[in-house]
């Protein structure tokens, strides 16, 4: 199968400083994976994302708003999420990425596709950046699609430690677009709550699993073999989208889980199965959230070799040395399984 790879230098213009989330988290990466797997990969080339694009989620007043700031040399947006002079460019080039992917595959080009942008973009909403994000490259990329081809149900899947509340309010009322995000609550940005399920004629379209601290492994593959992947197979999509984060790690300090990049890896295997399955391998993940430098590196590198049919991944960082006995979620399953009606 013919893996794709959206990378590019420009994503490096989102000059933040000393912030988490800078360059560094991508300068780089590519010359610290092993060379039998980056050989292996076919470079998808991004392209800037139409205004008309860009409005497919975000209103006329805040794309304006990005771009102006960046004109003008930048600022803080607020107490998380920064602009530089190049912010713009970049944000423009990530969600193009995001989209060039989808195209990629949905031409044939490719059969997957993990397209390394930044600025991240789940947190961005219609009329605001936050959360380190500045445009929702999974809900452009997902709208796209939507409106380009003869699509008329698309799986949105978010892994990353935060919930993505941006993404949720773009498809809040949107049926053709099943919603499903594992993330640690509570943590920013608040939102997730197993409750909210999308409304109007998407209810029951929005699936939040919101994990206590100290989850792993074993209760992430729970809640996909449990959860998951039996409401993604009941849904149907005809294509998935990733909102790969990896800040799930034991060894980033933005979040209190206890992921190991096996973990990860093991997410990612069912995430593909179930692509394969159901939807003609038709699979996109986009990066997101991960600020342990070796972590991020290793987890991508982790990811592309189940991407490309490797059975046995590299985690050169190992199970967390914090890992005690699993958690008991058995009622947050029983509850999640009760209130999506799964059997």
């Amino acid at each position: 199968m013919v893996v794709g790879i959206v990378y590019d230098p420009v994503y490096l213009k989102h000059d933040t400083g000393n912030h988490v989330e800078n360059p560094r988290r991508l300068a780089g990466m590519l010359s610290s994976f092993e060379s039998a797997v980056l050989s292996r990969l076919v470079s998808i080339s991004p392209r800037p994302a139409a205004q008309v694009e860009l409005a497919l989620v975000h209103s006329a007043q805040h794309i304006h708003n990005i771009q102006s700031m960046a004109l003008k040399g930048g600022g803080w947006i607020d107490a998380d999420t920064v602009v530089s002079k190049g912010s713009f460019e970049a944000a423009v080039y990530a969600a193009g990425g995001a989209i060039a992917a989808a195209e990629a595959v949905m031409s044939g080009q490719v059969g997957r596709g993990f397209a390394l942008v930044r600025p991240p973009g789940h947190h961005a909403t219609r009329d605001r950046a936050m959360g380190f994000c500045l445009f929702n490259n999974v809900a452009i990329a997902a709208r796209y699609l939507l409106s380009k081809y003869p699509l008329d149900r698309l799986a949105i899947i978010d892994f990353d430690v935060h919930h993505g509340n941006g993404t949720q309010a773009a498809f809040e009322t949107e049926p053709r677009v099943l919603y499903v995000s594992t993330h640690q609550h509570p943590l920013y940005p608040g939102t997730g709550h197993l409750e909210e399920i999308g409304s109007g004629e998407a209810l029951g379209t929005k699936i939040n699993i919101p994990l206590p601290a100290g989850c792993g492994d074993v209760e992430y593959k729970m809640v996909y073999e449990q959860i998951v992947i039996p409401a993604v197979k009941r849904f149907n999509p005809q294509f998935v989208l990733v909102s790969a984060g990896f800040d799930a790690h034991w060894a980033d300090n933005i979040s209190a889980m206890q992921v190991s990049i096996t973990g990860f890896a093991e997410m990612v295997k069912l995430i593909k199965g179930l692509a394969d399955e159901i939807c003609g391998e038709r699979l996109v993940l986009l990066l997101e959230g991960g600020y342990n430098l070796e972590a991020l590196s290793a987890a991508v590198q982790a990811t592309f070799e189940v991407l490309l049919g490797e059975v046995n991944i590299t985690d050169p960082l190992g199970p967390s040395p914090r890992t005690q006995t699993p958690l008991d979620i058995g009622d947050l399953i029983r509850r999640l399984r009760e209130v999506h009606k799964l059997a």
